[in-house]
C-alpha cells in the first residue's frame, strides 16, 4: 500500500458529493465551516476565493482548481466585493444537484465544486499539513491526469447515464489522490522539505511503504534503514527530519490510526484487531490503544457505531 492511497483511506469516512453549476453574475456564496475538506473548479468564466485566513482574495481563471482541506469557512465570488449569501445545501450538508446544459456567456460562470467527510480525530499528516487552501493554478500542458479526472466527472454530472450513481463517488475519490499527488509532488512551494521531500525520496518512501505494507511486523530502525538502504543512524536522521517523527514513533501512530480504522469499519474480534496492529495480547493492545484514544477500544467502537 503506498502511503498517500493509505493515509485518505485511514480517514475517509460516508460518501462524497458534487455539484456542477452556472453562476450568473453578480454571484456570491458563503461556505460555512465543516469536519470535512472540499474543492471548487472553475471550469468557465472567472471567480474569486474569499480566503478562510482573511487574507488577500484570489483571481480565479478557467481551469484553477482549490481546495481546502480543513474545512474552514470561505466565500466565492463574482468579485471581491460582491455581497455573500449563505450556500444553500441540502439536509445532509451536500449541495443541491443543479445541472447546467449550453455554452456559459458574458459575465456568468461554471463551476464544479465537491466535498468530502474525513475523520480528523487520526488526520494523517499530508493533510493536517496542508496550507488553509491549495491553488493549483491551470497551465497548458501540466497536471493532464486531474485535468483528465475533472473532466470525467464534469462530464457525469452533467448527463448521468446508467451507472453514474456508483461512477461519480470513485471520481471524487480519484480526484482527491490528484489533487493531493499534485500538490506533494509538484506545486509546493517550499521545494523538497517535510511530506513533500518524503514522498520524493527513495529511502524514507521504502520505509514508510515497509510500515503501511506491514503495521503488525515488528520493525526495527535497522530492518527500515535497510530497506531504505542507509545505514542505522543515517536513515533515523532523514526520515526523522522529512517525516517528522523517528521511525518507530512513526510506526505506533500509524498502528494506532490503523486499529481506530478497523475499530470503525469492521466488526473483527478485538484480538484479531490487536494482532493486525502489531500487538501480542489484547491486554497490550488495550492499554496502548487507551493511553493514544483516551478511551477502551470497546467503548471507541460503541462511540463509532
Amino acid at each position: 500500500m503506498d502511503v498517500l492511497s493509505d493515509a485518505i483511506a485511514a480517514i475517509r469516512t460516508g460518501r462524497p458529493h458534487s455539484s456542477r453549476t452556472v453562476k450568473h453574475a453578480p454571484w456570491g456564496v458563503r461556505f460555512p465551516a465543516s469536519d470535512g475538506a472540499g474543492f471548487h473548479v472553475v471550469l468557465q468564466g472567472t471567480a474569486w476565493l474569499l480566503p478562510p485566513d482573511g487574507a488577500e482574495p484570489v483571481r480565479l481563471g478557467a481551469g484553477d482548481v482549490v481546495f481546502l482541506a480543513h474545512g474552514y469557512g470561505h466565500g466565492l465570488a463574482d468579485r471581491p466585493d460582491t455581497p455573500l449569501e449563505d450556500a444553500r445545501l441540502e439536509p445532509d450538508g451536500s449541495w443541491p444537484t443543479l445541472r447546467h446544459r449550453g455554452p456559459v456567456h458574458g459575465d456568468d460562470t461554471l463551476m464544479l465544486c465537491g466535498a468530502y467527510q474525513l475523520d480528523k480525530a487520526r488526520a494523517h499528516p499530508l493533510l493536517t499539513d496542508l496550507p488553509p487552501f491549495v491553488h493549483i493554478p491551470a497551465r497548458v500542458g501540466s497536471h493532464d491526469r486531474l485535468r483528465s479526472a475533472i473532466d470525467l466527472l464534469g462530464a457525469e454530472l452533467e448527463d448521468p447515464q446508467p451507472g453514474s450513481d456508483a461512477i461519480v463517488p470513485a471520481l471524487l475519490d480519484t480526484l482527491l489522490l490528484y489533487l493531493l499527488r499534485t500538490w506533494w509532488l509538484t506545486e509546493r512551494p517550499d521545494g523538497p522539505t517535510g511530506w513533500a521531500g518524503a514522498l520524493k525520496d527513495p529511502a524514507v518512501t521504502a520505509a514508510l511503504q515497509a510500515v503501511h505494507g506491514d503495521p503488525a511486523r515488528p520493525w526495527t530502525v535497522e530492518e527500515l534503514g535497510a530497506r531504505a538502504g542507509l545505514s542505522r543512524a543515517a536513515f533515523a536522521r532523514r526520515f526523522t527530519a522529512l517525516v517528522g517523527q523517528p521511525p518507530l514513533a512513526y510506526l505506533t501512530w500509524w498502528r494506532m490510526t490503523t486499529a481506530g480504522r478497523l475499530l470503525r469499519t469492521a466488526d473483527a474480534p478485538l484480538r484479531t484487531v490487536a494482532e493486525q496492529c502489531g500487538y501480542a495480547s489484547e491486554f497490550a493492545f488495550a492499554k496502548a490503544f487507551k493511553r493514544e484514544y483516551g478511551v477502551a477500544p470497546g467503548q471507541y467502537r460503541r462511540q463509532s457505531a
